[in-house]
């Protein structure tokens, strides 16, 4: 049995010293949530310690006890486990967050859940964990406050509506001309799907090698492009517990058809947003922070004072690879193809080669006498000799694009030459498991929470694709582009 997971944010109009003397007595719900008749604290104990139980009566006739499992003042945060329960959420596991927002006179509060269920009631038990509790505890702690309530915006839609959109179609293989944005309309969610409302779509240099035929076999003409977007739920179909409408999420996975402002989709590998991640975030560092992220963390592990040679270190996923890298300890060297790009860069990276006519292998070894442990390049066959030249013995060449022109066959006795170690990975492999997606995503997450990774995202309207793919490919552009929608 798998476990459900379920999120819900709001804003509280009031400052967080106030929101929080209420929540963080455990006892204080039967003052404020709609489905509480009555509540005690067993056993005489205070209301804020740690290991304290709540018995409680639901005005619907059932009863749970919950037990208080942390509590930290510094952090605004609880966390709390139903010890027995009529209702049956098995294994829950509940944790209330409040962080201040910006003005410093309101609250954000982020109420998130994991447990189990019996088969069957997926649905029906988070419907009542996202509405029952969270959204109606949201509405009644608001009342408490004497705060005015808005109505919920989040009426499902009638069964079976097919809904406008606009997407942009690949009429045939070529130059960005050949991106149109059309109308098209979104049929509901099938078995296993969501309908989603995008608001951000990363554009990736996949999908110019989709667009140009290098990789043809991923879509076909009259296809839309794109695998990466950040959005909301519309509705879902049948057999989808683990979402619900007003749930934000993002992806990076195949197959093709991001670039759309509504679009209906397998629910399978979506991955569900933290708070603190903006839609734009989100659809910047999706793919490029999980591909930064298994390339740091999985394919090689970056030892202190390290050197590594980050290519296009001003670009998209150059960005990410050279902050992180540099968190983690690395000695990072960037290469650029401009001054302009080079002043972004000196900001992370603690060397940049601004390598305007593709030579660079002198230079690093100017820097570091022996070479680079580890080179990240998305450039190449055209950068093949350079990058090796560059590479220390028993170094490792990660490959992860090929913006200056497709690979020719590479013959193993040539590596030998130094002993070197040559990874060409797709994301896609290694985001497929379930679990090891999730750990990524969270990964990555977490480095936007901490600053290490600062993504600067330039934005492009939908329609205005074409366009962003010309000046991706004339290396007009700096950071994480992503179309809005």
């Amino acid at each position: 049995m798998g476990l459900q997971r379920i999120m819900r944010s709001t804003v509280i109009d009031a400052p967080i010293e106030r929101v929080w003397a209420v929540l963080r007595d455990f006892n204080s719900h039967a003052q404020w949530h709609p489905a509480i008749a009555d509540s005690r604290i067993e056993d005489g104990r205070r209301p804020d310690e740690v290991g304290c139980v709540r018995a409680f009566r639901l005005k619907d006739g059932g009863a749970l006890r919950e037990q208080l499992i942390l509590l930290s003042d510094r952090d605004h945060r609880l966390s709390y486990s139903i010890l027995d329960s009529t209702v049956p959420l098995q294994r829950y596991v509940a944790h209330v967050e409040l962080k201040p927002v910006t003005d410093g006179r309101r609250t954000f509060f982020r109420w998130h859940s994991t447990f189990g269920t019996p088969r069957g009631q997926e649905r029906e038990l988070a419907v009542l964990v996202a509405q029952g509790v969270y959204e109606a505890g949201f509405k009644g702690l608001k009342q408490h406050l004497g705060q005015p309530v808005a109505t919920s915006s989040r009426a499902a839609l009638p069964s079976g509506t097919v809904l406008p959109a606009q997407v942009i179609v690949l009429n045939g293989r070529g130059g960005p001309e050949q991106l149109k944005l059309v109308d098209r309309p979104a049929a509901p969610p099938g078995h296993g799907e969501v309908r989603l409302r995008q608001t951000a779509i990363g554009l990736n240099f996949i999908d110019v090698y989709v667009r140009n035929g290098q990789y043809a076999g991923l879509l076909e003409p009259g296809g839309v492009p794109g695998f990466e977007a950040a959005a909301t739920v519309l509705d879902i179909g049948p057999g989808v517990s683990h979402l619900l409408p007003g749930d934000r999420v993002a992806y990076a996975c195949p197959p093709a058809g991001a670039y759309a402002n509504v679009r209906t989709m397998s629910a399978e590998q979506l991955i569900a947003l933290p708070p603190h991640v903006s839609d734009e975030q989100a659809a910047a560092l999706a793919l490029k922070g999980m591909t930064a992220e298994y390339c740091l963390h999985r394919l090689h592990r970056i030892e202190r004072d390290e050197p590594i040679l980050v290519h296009a270190a001003a670009g998209a996923l150059g960005m990410l690879v050279a902050q992180w890298a540099k968190a983690l300890g690395a000695f990072v060297i960037g290469t650029v193809g401009s001054e302009d790009k080079a002043r972004r860069a000196r900001a992370y990276c603690d060397r940049v080669i601004v390598a305007s006519d593709g030579r660079f292998a002198e230079a690093v070894l100017q820097i570091t006498r022996h070479g680079v442990r580890l080179i990240v390049d998305g450039l190449g066959e055209r950068a093949r000799e350079e990058n090796f030249a560059a590479l220390a013995p028993t170094g490792h060449w990660i490959s992860v694009g090929q913006a200056g022109g497709k690979w020719a066959p590479v013959e193993a006795e040539w590596l030998t030459r130094k002993s070197v170690t040559l990874s060409r990975p797709v994301i896609f492999h290694y985001t497929a498991d379930a679990a090891r997606r999730e750990a990524m995503a969270r990964r990555v997450f977490d480095a936007l929470r901490d600053g290490i990774l600062q993504p600067a995202v330039t934005r492009y309207a939908l329609g205005a694709a074409a366009q962003a793919h010309a000046d991706l490919e004339a290396r007009r552009t700096t950071g994480q582009v992503v179309l809005v929608a």
